[in-house]
């Protein structure tokens, strides 16, 4: 597990994550995400729809991993859209994504 899979669990430890599809892209509209981190391979549906939504809302949206690789993170079954809501973390996964 790398530093960003790491971080991605301490904020779902700190209960700054929401997962799935429409419940991130609810807060993207309600302007509680920060971040959206989208599964490499989310369907062409899923993915139009979540950068189509941040685009709109100006939330940065970056894609990471597969859907096993952000299940693991967060120690939960696969998942492919989640959405960071706190400011701090946010900056420090995006941070460590460039990197």
């Amino acid at each position: 597990m790398n530093k960003v899979e790491q971080m991605i669990g301490l904020a779902q430890r700190a209960r700054k994550l929401i997962t799935g599809e429409e419940l991130v892209i609810k807060a993207v509209r309600q302007g509680q995400v920060h971040l959206v981190i989208l599964a490499d391979d989310a369907s062409p549906n899923t993915r139009k729809k979540v950068m189509d939504k941040c685009g709109s809302y100006k939330v940065s949206c970056v894609p990471y991993g597969n859907r096993q690789t952000l299940g693991a993170a967060l120690g939960k079954e696969q998942r492919v859209v989640i959405g960071v809501t706190d400011a701090g973390f946010a900056e420090r996964l995006t941070q460590l994504m460039n990197q």
